[in-house]
């Protein structure tokens, strides 16, 4: 959208009083890079056979790119071309590095002056707390992007290279590369990376960008530019701390579970196991891959894999869910309460009551998304042919942005089709922005009510 104007101040006014705001332009793009994609993919050139791989495929497909997600009902590796390939990580790049980073910069090389409007739309993208020193922070985004894919590119390229040819070797290189650090989960085979299951240098590169790009772009540009654990925000702090714990403990818990499935582990050295093991403890909060079978695992497994996929990665990352640092917020408000009330506080800092609410919102407004979505699958798709646990499984994983699956997706229904892309497209943009974008306006009452007290528990 082009708002043309006599003055420079005079644009971002316009467009904010008269058109969109900066959360509703964003879902306007979303729509608009979701649209060309599908135009693409729904092209015969890009079908392995050369016919056209149909609508619902293409907009299934482009959507879950787009919202860096990863489940698909068709084959990527065996019924899309190389050109189709290629669309798949063009979608993946711009939907997990935020277009707006990419226009800042084109403008840049374009020589073009960055303006408010433009700023504050990073500013949401990126989730900045600050709108000063956006341009600087979306060089440094993109700097960080292509260092960490590139050089994973290199290491898989190298890897790979006897085995597949340096071609072959180079293109899967840059597409796990791509859809690794986006966190998107697309794979170039049906069975995911099951044969690499043992495979030290796959699963320590591919986890290094899964983990780079789940962090966000603001841990990162800290870590980068501090050096100092006193020194980073509490955000980082939050985000850094939190993320080790999980993983700790969930590896642990998925080894000595798994541990006694024939089905998964059983086959595996001790070696592979620990490797299968770190591997699934990453993977779930946010990007779709697979080293072992994820529908031959426990429940309890797949139970503890929905609850990550729910949590997700970090704020200002390319994962979904709600957000580690969202749940570690609430976390802190329930232990504050127990211990009789007070502020709320971590690493000698307090947590502001605004920061608390936002998280309440985000999480409630997740939870009833998620068992809504789990309720009309239910509807849609034949309970008695799928486990309970497959479909909240599913729904999770299409909110959550994740892209695991336990083998539903491909057998969707149509209307369950449309019912998960629908789930995909809010899970990446997120309940709170879908509804500032759909206000119509903020309430500028000030009218106050005495407080009274309601019974809890």
């Amino acid at each position: 959208m082009i708002v043309k104007s006599n003055n420079e101040t005079q644009g971002f006014g316009y467009l904010q009083k008269k058109t969109f705001s900066p959360p509703q332009l964003i879902i306007l793009i979303f729509f608009t890079l979701i649209f060309i994609g599908s135009i693409l993919l729904i092209l015969p050139i890009s079908s392995s056979t050369g016919e056209s791989i149909g609508l619902m495929n293409a907009v299934f497909t482009a959507i879950s790119a787009v919202c860096v997600n990863g489940l698909t009902i068709i084959n990527i590796g065996e019924d899309l071309s190389f050109f189709g390939q290629v669309i798949i990580m063009l979608l993946v790049q711009i939907g997990g590095l935020g277009f707006m980073s990419l226009s800042v910069m084109i403008a840049i090389v374009l020589g073009k002056k960055i303006g408010l409007k433009e700023r504050l739309l990073i500013q949401h993208t990126t989730q900045a707390a600050s709108a000063q020193g956006l341009v600087k922070l979306s060089i440094y985004i993109i700097t960080i992007v292509l260092t960490f894919e590139l050089i994973a590119t290199l290491i898989l390229t190298l890897h790979w290279q006897s085995a597949l040819g340096f071609e072959r070797a180079l293109f899967e290189a840059f597409f796990y590369s791509i859809s690794a650090f986006n966190n998107a989960g697309f794979a170039l085979q049906d069975i995911g990376l099951v044969s690499h299951v043992g495979d030290p240098v796959v699963n320590l590169t591919l986890t290094t960008l899964i983990i780079a790009g789940g962090l966000g772009y603001i841990v990162i540009v800290e870590l980068i530019r501090k050096r100092n654990w006193k020194t980073l925000s509490l955000h980082s702090k939050i985000v850094i701390s939190a993320s080790i714990a999980i993983t700790l403990i969930t590896f642990t818990v998925i080894f000595l579970l798994e541990s006694l499935n024939v089905n998964t582990f059983g086959h595996l050295s001790t070696g592979e196991r620990i490797q299968a093991a770190w591997f699934q403890s990453i993977v779930p909060r946010s990007a779709g891959f697979n080293t072992i079978d994820i529908s031959a695992l426990l429940p309890a497994t797949q139970f503890i894999m929905i609850i990550l996929m729910f949590i997700g990665a970090a704020s200002g990352g390319t994962g979904g869910g709600v957000k580690i640092n969202t749940i570690v917020v609430l976390m802190l408000a329930t232990l504050a309460t127990f211990r009789g009330g007070g502020q709320v506080k971590a690493f000698k800092r307090g947590i502001a009551i605004d920061s608390i609410l936002r998280a309440l919102a985000v999480v409630i407004s997740s939870l009833l998304c998620v068992v809504l979505i789990t309720l009309l699958l239910t509807l849609t798709e034949n309970l008695n042919d799928y486990s309970f646990i497959t479909i909240l499984f599913e729904a999770t994983s299409a909110f959550s942005t994740t892209g695991l699956s336990l083998g539903l997706t491909k057998f969707l229904s149509d209307p369950g089709k449309v019912i998960i892309a629908i789930t995909m497209f809010i899970g990446r943009l997120g309940p709170l922005t879908l509804a500032y974008a759909l206000a119509h306006r903020k309430s500028n009452t000030r009218m106050t009510y005495p407080n009274d007290n309601i019974m809890i528990g």
